[in-house]
């Protein structure tokens, strides 16, 4: 093999060589690259995530202030009931002072 066959198949193996890493540089950016539709859908997809939790943030607050209501409703109930059992206490002690009191008259 003279000088200019070697420079040759040199050129031509240091050309393949260059070819081969474009065409992989290029397979690698095409399947690697985001596409505009990728980017739609992402963006699509973090506005409904945060509508999302908005309306999480606002079921939430409905909700306590629901369990507030319903706390208060039930010890205005229970104090009522208390109230209500205290009379009739008061009522059923009456009713025995009044029955002693009859026995004693007849």
């Amino acid at each position: 093999m003279n000088g200019t066959q070697f420079i040759i198949t040199t050129a031509i193996i240091l050309f393949v060589a260059f070819a081969l890493g474009w065409f992989a540089n290029w397979l690698v950016h095409r399947f690697t690259r985001v596409r505009q539709s990728d980017v739609a859908d992402l963006d699509r997809m973090s506005q409904e995530l945060h509508e999302a939790e908005e309306t999480r943030d606002q079921a939430i607050t409905y909700l306590q202030q629901r369990e507030a209501e319903l706390t208060n409703q039930l010890t205005q109930t229970e104090a009522e009931l208390r109230a209500a059992m205290d009379g009739l206490r008061d009522a059923r002690q009456e009713a025995e002072e009044m029955r002693a009191r009859l026995n004693r008259f007849e």
